[in-house]
């Protein structure tokens, strides 16, 4: 019966402010390189199409209005119809070239990712039990071919016969190799990998054009990628704000007719223009392609962009304890002498019993006493290794003096003892008792000598080391808002001795895969957003439910489909990553979007007033940029309107600078950081441009 218990958590340590999620491979930077800009204009010049112009509807009113003026320049040509054209068309320009941008990085890595799949050729094998040489792309469902040392795998599969090591490098960018075999969750092999050593029979399990890699390369090529539902309603909310804005210019000219202030066409074009929200229609599209590649620069591929963003509105985060949270493997921690044993006698014993155990535990046993006492000699000539076995549940040794050392489960080695003639002694239970209520497996150690009853010398204890800075994270996700989980097959009082050391929320301990798709169930139930990551075919009913479900590129192929999410490093912690990339993106977008509406208040300061001050005086108390002239003054916010583009195509690629703190604090920065800021730059950028070009018109 799996339980969900509470985690008693200490109170929050001081709030800390973080960068970007940390990571040793990022690559975005904080400005545009001349390469980059020149890379992606070829691609810029061929968004200017207006069939492209229609995914965003507030450039494709700059786009008609640009191609106006165009008209109305070439009729009636002025310097400032043409200077206001050139810098409309540039806007638009600014905008393609930002989503090109953002797009290069993702194309770059499909091009590398091409490289691992061509020319690949196999080996089929027939019935008959020879095999025959085919090319990779000609390969079926089904198809078994033999891969040996230094032979490339030619498509997806499973292993169904022998073990390897393969290097994942072309996928995973990773040089250390890792172990596949036949059976179980280690048996999926992905096609472009190459085997180091030994042989292994695969069994086909992907099409050509629909293998891992193929969808790696789809997945980067970012300009396929869908719109997510917040960016749809925020694009529902610019094209609103433009129509607005569209029917007050054209409601503008009839009551300017009659008051005498009948503008140019090219004028209000350009008014328009400078009203509605350009800033974040422009670098929408490249906000959430950024977005994507942050998470391919830490080897994560996102399946669309709603998981990216649905990884930034997460409420609850499942992980599983071992190999996420602590570090997988059972340290030896300490030992505790029983029945007046000495400590050193206690260490030596334990050592010599964990000599051949090839097991984790067995060498931080001898790691620890290593450690105490300095490095001891190795195992005694004549002697012979007893190893562990699933039935004895102990190892040991037997020595040529006839010395019996045994080291396991506290009741195989207790039974041990007893059928050799000993009595346990009485404080042994009590340091059993002790290990277990830290959350640690107790191991108990004994020995017999020649003629003598079997002795229990005491207990070592196993612990399931929490990671560094794991409490760190956690409460940086507490302060998010996200309510954390551990996931356990350990019974509930360890499970909650381990919990309380990491700083989780929740434990969902004695887990089966139907507890963990029952939990997400519930938590989706009550409104909330769950993510969660797994590797295994059992993880797959749990990773296809959950709104985030990240698969480990190490895992299964049923997991890594089940998922919308795969990460190559199959790095378990990194949803913690997800989670913040995903958040950052939601920021930004919003950051942006506040910045883009508020700096359009300083543009009716400097165009209306400069346009309509002469015959409506008391307009000149708003005139407080004193601009030039209204030419100036419609040109400079044109060209401001622009530049403002430009300069935040670096931020929009990089993402705002993420805090871990609350939704309210962070409300209240992003209002007077990009608010109050976008309100006051543009007066200060405006009034430079017309100090420059003031003296020209």
């Amino acid at each position: 019966m799996s339980t969900v218990t509470t985690a008693t958590t200490p109170s929050p340590s001081p709030a800390r402010e973080d960068a970007d999620p940390p990571d040793a491979r990022r690559r975005t930077s904080s400005a545009l390189s001349v390469r980059q800009v020149l890379d992606a204009l070829p691609g810029a010049l061929r968004k200017l199409d207006p069939r492209h112009q229609v995914r965003t509807p507030v450039m494709l009113v700059v786009w008609v209005g640009a191609a106006l003026t165009t008209a109305l320049s070439v009729l009636d040509p002025s310097v400032l119809s043409w200077s206001i054209t050139v810098w409309l068309w540039l806007t638009v320009l600014f905008a393609t070239l930002a989503e090109s941008v953002a797009e290069g990085s993702g194309k770059a890595q499909a091009d590398s990712l091409r490289q691992a799949r061509t020319g690949t050729l196999a080996r089929r094998l027939l019935p008959d039990g020879s095999d025959e040489q085919v090319a990779g792309a000609d390969l079926a469902v089904g198809d078994l071919v033999v891969v040996v040392a230094g032979e490339t795998v030619p498509s997806d599969g499973d292993i169904v016969e022998g073990v390897a090591s393969v290097d994942e490098s072309a996928v995973t960018g990773e040089s250390a190799p890792v172990i596949r075999e036949s059976g179980g969750d280690r048996s999926a092999v992905t096609g472009g990998t190459r085997v180091l050593s030994d042989r292994i029979v695969v069994r086909i399990t992907a099409a050509a054009g629909d293998t891992f890699l193929d969808r790696m390369i789809r997945l980067v090529e970012s300009s396929a990628r869908q719109r997510t539902p917040n960016e749809v309603a925020l694009g529902l909310l610019l094209s609103s704000l433009t129509l607005v804005f569209l029917l007050a210019v054209v409601t503008l000219q009839p009551f300017a007719v009659y008051s005498g202030a009948a503008q140019p066409l090219v004028t209000l074009v350009a008014l328009l223009v400078c009203l509605i929200p350009t800033t974040i229609g422009a670098l929408l599209s490249a906000i959430g392609i950024a977005g994507m590649d942050r998470l391919v620069q830490r080897n994560v591929l996102a399946m669309s962009g709603r998981a990216v963003e649905a990884a930034g509105d997460v409420d609850v985060l499942l992980l599983d304890k071992t190999g996420t949270i602590t570090l997988g493997d059972r340290r030896a921690t300490d030992l505790l002498p029983a029945g007046g044993t000495p400590r050193e006698v206690l260490a030596q014993a334990a050592r010599l019993a964990s000599l051949a155990d090839e097991t984790p535990e067995g060498r931080y046993v001898v790691e620890l006493v290593d450690l105490e006492q300095g490095p001891l000699d190795a195992q005694p000539d004549g002697s012979t290794a007893v190893p562990f076995t699933a039935q004895t549940r102990m190892s040991g040794v037997d020595l040529a003096d006839g010395r019996e050392v045994r080291k396991g489960a506290a009741s195989a080695v207790v039974a041990w003892v007893t059928q050799h003639g000993g009595t346990p002694s009485t404080d042994l239970a009590p340091a059993v008792e002790q290990v277990s209520a830290r959350g640690g497996t107790p191991l108990v150690v004994a020995e017999r000598l020649p003629g003598r009853p079997a002795v229990s010398l005491g207990v070592v204890a196993l612990s399931d080391v929490v990671k560094p800075g794991m409490r760190e994270r956690f409460e940086q996700l507490r302060r998010m808002g996200i309510r954390t989980v551990m996931v356990t097959g350990d019974n509930a009082t360890t499970a909650r001795v381990i919990a309380a050391e990491a700083g989780v929320d929740d434990v969902l301990a004695e887990a089966t895969p139907e507890d963990k798709l029952d939990l997400i169930r519930r938590e989706q139930a009550g409104g909330r957003l769950v993510a969660m990551t797994g590797d295994g075919t059992n993880d797959a009913p749990a990773l296809a439910q959950a709104d985030v479900g990240v698969a480990m590129g190490s895992g299964t192929t049923a997991a890594k489909e089940a998922g919308n999410m795969v990460d190559l490093d199959s790095d378990p912690t990194k949803l913690i990553e997800i989670v913040e990339i995903g958040k950052q993106l939601l920021i930004t977008r919003g950051a942006l979007t506040t910045f883009s509406v508020a700096n359009d208040v300083a543009k009716y300061f400097a165009i209306v007033p400069a346009l309509f001050a002469g015959t409506f005086p008391q307009l000149g108390v708003l005139d407080v940029m004193r601009l030039s002239s209204p030419g100036s003054a419609v040109l400079s916010a044109v060209v401001f309107n622009a530049l403002v583009i430009v300069a935040l195509v670096p931020l929009a690629l990089r993402g705002v600078r993420y805090r871990a703190v609350s939704a309210e604090a962070l409300l209240r920065r992003n209002l007077l950081l990009y608010g109050v800021g976008g309100i006051v730059t543009p007066f200060l950028g405006i009034k430079a441009v017309d100090l420059l070009i003031g003296s020209f018109l």
